[in-house]
């Protein structure tokens, strides 16, 4: 999107602290915090995703040896049940996390 147009705005120095600090714990600049807020967008922040970053992490390794079997010809066919399974206990994670914000 083009921002080409600019507007000024004061602030007391508590609130423009309180802004930025806000902004900064939603990974985000002053501009995009305050323009996500005046147009009532939802400002998700989501933590603690370390578990569910190995368990992916460990997923697409085993995928990746899989398909480096099936490329070699050591296997011929895969059954993806248990890899399926991983991705489902990985979306129900994110799902929980979700709905607890």
């Amino acid at each position: 999107m083009n921002k080409s147009r600019m507007l000024s705005m004061r602030f007391s120095e508590a609130d423009l602290a309180r802004i930025r600090r806000k902004a900064e714990e939603s990974r985000m600049n002053v501009t995009a915090y305050i323009t996500a807020a005046a147009l009532d967008k939802q400002i998700v922040i989501v933590d603690d995703l370390g578990a569910v970053t190995a368990e992916l992490k460990g997923i697409g390794r085993n995928l990746n040896q899989l398909t480096v079997l099936c490329h070699i010809g050591k296997i011929q066919s895969l059954g993806l049940g248990d890899t399926k399974d991983q991705l489902r206990r990985v979306y129900d994670a994110l799902l929980k996390i979700s709905e607890s914000r």
